[in-house]
């Protein structure tokens, strides 16, 4: 299972249940990541999609507490049975929030990750990779967005 994230210097993804400063390459990476794969999701980050709609292209799992349904996704309530949804063959990454990454974390063997060069102040974070040992940065490509650096990075979790 994979993840996609963006991230800040401090490692935050987001305030409010948005992200402060948006990178439109990182979006394009994203949209063309996961088209046509399976997303896991939280509610209240599905908030902050287009519409707050399910994205088109993609099976989307909603991770929530909640019992109402969102049409166009499929609901569930903990990392177990998000996972047994999957299976194996299809190409699965989460996409957020905090709360649902931290739930997802122990599932993860590859995580996409857009460092981006600014420290906007953040209420959600995601696990500092560089200082996990069993995470390694396996590439990067460094880039301008808007006169921002900011980095592609594919981080692998090292096998024992």
């Amino acid at each position: 299972m994979e993840a996609i994230v963006a991230v800040y210097n401090d490692w935050g993804i987001g305030s409010d249940g948005t992200q402060p400063i948006v990178v439109p390459e990182d979006r394009r990476r994203f949209a063309e990541l996961t088209r046509g794969a399976t997303v896991i999701v939280g509610s209240k980050t599905l908030l902050d999609f287009p519409d707050s709609q399910p994205l088109k292209g993609r099976r989307n799992i909603v991770m929530t507490r909640k019992e109402e349904g969102v049409p166009g996704a499929e609901l569930v309530h903990t990392p177990e049975e998000a996972a047994a949804l999957c299976g194996d063959g299809d190409r699965v990454f989460v996409i957020g929030g905090a709360t649902v990454f931290m739930a997802m974390f122990p599932y993860l063997d590859k995580i996409y990750v857009t460092k981006i060069d600014a420290t906007p102040r953040s209420d959600a974070y995601f696990p500092n990779l560089d200082s996990l040992p069993d995470w390694r940065c396996a590439s990067s490509e460094p880039f301008k967005s808007e006169g921002v650096d900011c980095e592609f990075c594919v981080y692998e979790k090292i096998k024992e």
